[in-house]
């Protein structure tokens, strides 16, 4: 066989595959129902300033829910590298040579994660 018949048979074979591809794809979107898409009119907000007495109580608010969220603290914030997060870097964590980033994931955060699936 000669290969410019070979190459003739590729890509007939080809073109066959990609039509017989091309007609099930065309068929297949034409039965799958269409999703109804609704657009939904927002009406515009007027930013009204707040007054000095609901800023205060809104900064004590936040500062409750940030002084809640550190745990042991005790007013203080702690700044050790066993606190940091695990910090991902742009290595290679994929090949065989690869490393993990360096860091330390505590393990109620993976109890964490573990419950919420």
């Amino acid at each position: 066989m000669k290969l410019s018949q070979l190459k003739t048979i590729v890509k007939e074979a080809v073109k066959e595959a990609i039509q017989e591809e091309m007609k099930d794809i065309l068929l297949e979107a034409v039965r799958v129902p269409k999703a109804v898409v609704s657009e939904i009119q927002s009406t515009p907000v007027a930013n009204t300033p707040l007054p000095e007495n609901d800023k205060m109580k809104l900064r004590e608010n936040m500062m409750g829910v940030l002084d809640s969220m550190r745990p042991n603290a005790q007013g203080t914030l702690s700044a050790t590298t066993a606190d940091m997060p695990l910090q991902m870097g742009s290595g290679d964590t994929t090949s065989a040579n690869g490393q993990l980033p360096q860091g330390n994931v505590p393990m109620d955060m993976i109890m964490g994660l573990m419950k919420s699936k």
